[in-house]
């Protein structure tokens, strides 16, 4: 009953910008509370986005932390934070780092108490036209996070051999039979490259079809190259390990996940017999109904939390 009055005093108390609610801020709260008393804290949150987890874990822990760093390889987010935490940063408590979360030991190190990612895209990148990645709005073929990069989904999807979109499309995007599409874009490009979402869009529209109610024919391909672009998985793949490494004893890393391949590799990692820790909960935490409703785009959130070291497992909703 403590620990209730506890999380609905801090959600009461922040409040979040238009539109941009973070995905599961309960569980969020929930997965972090047992630190709730060990002071002086540090915390990391390697993907800031526009700061809603972060301004929860504040509000909760408050005076209790030390240090905070934020990372975002997206300049807007950075300025964002700079912005609406001015006098933390200027007080030396914050510290605010334009990167690719992969890059965090170069800027800072550990041990952290707290550390979390939120590997979905932001609202406002999904929102912003000219980010490119959605479907739903005609803007260029980016799909970049870190603005300042080359690569863009233009590139690849005007570069890349038909053999090679086949096997994104599979591997990436989970489409079991892309062939038709890629044929049709390597043929299309030829005339004319391609260089807007609607573009792309259209024709995976044209040659696919609408299969499922509800599900827009392009969602896999969209994401298999924006997966592509930042490399995603293999930046996963090659951090996690290393950040909870740079966990201080008993401290918690927390990842929301937002599709199958990236929740199976913080699944496996987390139960490699040679971590010094272990996953928190046997399975994994999604988010309530009521949630799914009032966002829709928490429906596909999955939730797992690493401590370093071994402790009791409170209750929580979950999945297998």
């Amino acid at each position: 009953m403590e620990n209730a009055e506890v999380l609905t005093k801090v959600l009461q108390s922040v409040s979040f910008d238009p539109g941009h609610e973070p995905v599961m801020p309960v569980e969020i709260l929930e997965a972090f509370l047992p630190l709730k008393g060990r002071s002086p804290l540090r915390t990391f949150d390697g993907t800031f986005g526009r700061g809603g987890h972060f301004k929860l874990l504040m509000a909760l822990f408050g005076q209790d932390v030390r240090e905070a760093v934020v990372m975002d390889q997206d300049m807007t987010a950075v300025e964002h934070a700079r912005r609406d935490f001015q006098t933390e940063v200027e007080a030396g408590r914050l510290k605010v780092v334009h990167g690719n979360f992969s890059e965090f030991s170069e800027h800072v190190q550990g041990p952290f108490d707290i550390m979390m990612l939120d590997l979905g895209v932001s609202s406002p990148q999904l929102d912003t036209a000219d980010r490119g990645f959605s479907f739903y709005h005609d803007g260029p073929l980016d799909m970049r996070m870190n603005q300042q990069q080359e690569l863009t989904a233009e590139i690849i999807l005007n570069t890349a051999s038909e053999d090679e979109l086949n096997n994104l499309f599979r591997e990436l995007g989970e489409v079991r039979r892309p062939f038709r599409v890629t044929r049709a874009v390597v043929h299309d490009r030829k005339t004319k490259a391609f260089k807007t979402t609607r573009e792309l869009a259209g024709l995976i529209e044209r040659v696919d079809g609408w299969r499922h109610k509800g599900v827009h024919p392009a969602t896999q391909y969209f994401m298999a190259l924006r997966l592509a672009v930042n490399d995603e998985l293999g930046v996963l793949r090659t951090t996690l390990p290393a950040m909870m490494a740079a966990l201080s004893p008993g401290g918690r890393l927390a990842v929301l996940t937002f599709h199958s391949l990236e929740d199976r590799i913080v699944k496996n990692i987390f139960k490699q017999p040679d971590v010094d820790g272990r996953a928190v909960h046997k399975k994994v935490i999604v988010p309530t109904q009521e949630e799914c409703k009032r966002n829709s785009r928490s429906r596909s959130a999955k939730l797992r939390i690493f401590q370093r070291g071994v402790q009791d497992e409170p209750g929580h909703r979950s999945s297998p």
